[in-house]
């Protein structure tokens, strides 16, 4: 018995360990996963806070939930098993009881649709006051991306190789020879489509995923709240190198991404029509 108690006090401490390093990892900058993460990333949005609070909120209902319908059997089964009551009991119903339990989920799946719906609907419609396009086209690969504001402005966004990476202190998987650019504090609408497959747009981060479909058009937007640069991944199987076409966004001020735009229009009109590289590394 005793040295059940010390395993148990040991594992519980190695778990207590583990998730107080994962928060600590994520509370560096918040801007990819890391190694053993079991918790979602900083938000960098008010969507994406929205979002974690949900969860929140869902995670207190099921344990509620579960913890009641856990002890309720337990209790059932100590109550009224064969021994303490060896004549079983005739009737077959209690209305009170079925009313009680078609009420109180129905209850609480109105409280769970509310917050839901207007979170997809948030997500989804954009906002009319729209300070920055940017069109992320998928292809297989990788993403090219245009900013139809600053004269249709594009370029490829491709994965830097692991040595590529390490030299430029990127994520491995997750760096890009070409970030996005947008200024902070801003409604940025990205309109999402492919060149092949379905493809999708994910910034965690952000709260942001939206697929990119041949031929048509999707939008979502983010309005993100601090600098910095946050990545994400395709999120839809599309081939053999899926896990190779990352997303990097970069966070600006508006002084920086002014400077920027005007950067990029001589740099990636040097580079117009020289041939794309093969996103394959």
């Amino acid at each position: 018995m005793r040295a059940f108690s010390r395993f148990g006090i040991t594992s519980l401490a190695l778990l207590a360990a583990l998730v107080a390093g994962t928060d600590l990892a994520w509370a560096v900058d918040g801007s990819h996963a890391v190694d053993r993460q079991v918790d979602f990333p900083v938000a960098a949005t008010a969507h994406m806070q929205e979002i974690i609070n949900f969860h929140n909120l869902l995670l207190v209902i099921i344990t509620g939930i579960t913890l009641f319908v856990l002890g309720l059997l337990l209790w059932v089964m100590v109550r009224y098993n064969a021994r303490v009551n060896p004549k079983p009991a005739t009737w077959s119903h209690n209305t009170l009881i079925e009313v009680v339990w078609t009420i109180i989920p129905i209850l609480i799946l109105g409280l769970i649709a509310i917050p839901s719906i207007r979170l997809l609907r948030e997500g989804e419609i954009v906002p009319p006051n729209v300070d920055l396009t940017v069109k992320a086209i998928g292809h297989q690969w990788y993403w090219s991306y245009e900013y139809p504001d600053h004269g249709g402005m594009t370029f490829d966004a491709l994965m830097l190789s692991d040595e590529e990476a390490k030299k430029a202190g990127e994520p491995r998987l997750l760096g890009v020879d070409n970030r996005v650019v947008v200024p902070v504090g801003k409604v940025i609408r990205v309109i999402v489509t492919s060149q092949d497959v379905i493809h999708a747009w994910t910034i965690p981060a952000f709260g942001s995923k939206i697929d990119a479909v041949p031929g048509k058009l999707n939008e979502t937007w983010f309005k993100a709240e601090r600098e910095g640069v946050f990545y994400g991944q395709c999120s839809e199987l599309c081939g053999s190198k899926h896990a190779f076409m990352p997303i990097a966004v970069e966070v600006v001020s508006q002084e920086r991404f002014d400077q920027w735009i005007e950067e990029a229009k001589k740099k990636f009109a040097a580079a117009d029509g020289a041939p794309t590289a093969l996103a394959a590394r």
